[in-house]
């Protein structure tokens, strides 16, 4: 089984530069804006979905990466997913989807400070995410967001 795991980081690097960094150190990785993330549950469920659709020759994209930040936007076109997830020029703050074993994260080594609370779901990050306040908490709404996407695919 594949390891993966989800950070937040703080740090003055592009998104490009960060992700980059996962990736010489032999893992994969997805770089997403925070202020689009709903609990460490959204990212990983999103991958998990885009394993099930490779697995099954249902996904829309190329790669596994964007197949998962396909299904964390919760849209149906890449293009718009794209857009929606990825950080945006100038911000500081990523939540991050690292695949594959990596013990040591050296987070030195790009001027990055591990703060995981930007991966909880915020009253910002769940209007973002179109979710509506009920009786379901934001991080339930989300994974039912998440499985739509493969009604939505077809």
């Amino acid at each position: 089984m594949t390891s993966i795991r989800v950070i937040g980081i703080r740090c003055k690097k592009e998104p490009k530069e960060v992700a980059n960094h996962f990736i010489s150190m032999e893992t994969e990785a997805v770089v997403f804006d925070p202020d689009y993330i709903c609990g460490a549950d959204h990212v990983l469920s999103s991958y998990f979905h885009a394993e099930r659709a490779f697995s099954r020759g249902t996904q829309r994209s190329k790669n596994i990466l964007t197949e998962t930040i396909l299904y964390a936007s919760a849209d149906r076109q890449i293009g718009r997913a794209l857009k929606k997830m990825s950080p945006k020029k100038g911000d500081d703050a990523f939540v991050v989807l690292i695949i594959g074993k990596c013990e040591n994260l050296k987070l030195s080594e790009i001027g990055a400070e591990r703060d995981d609370s930007l991966i909880e779901c915020t009253e910002v990050s769940a209007d973002n995410m179109d979710l509506k306040k009920c009786s379901i908490p934001y991080t339930d709404l989300i994974l039912e967001q998440i499985a739509t996407v493969d009604i939505m695919k077809y």
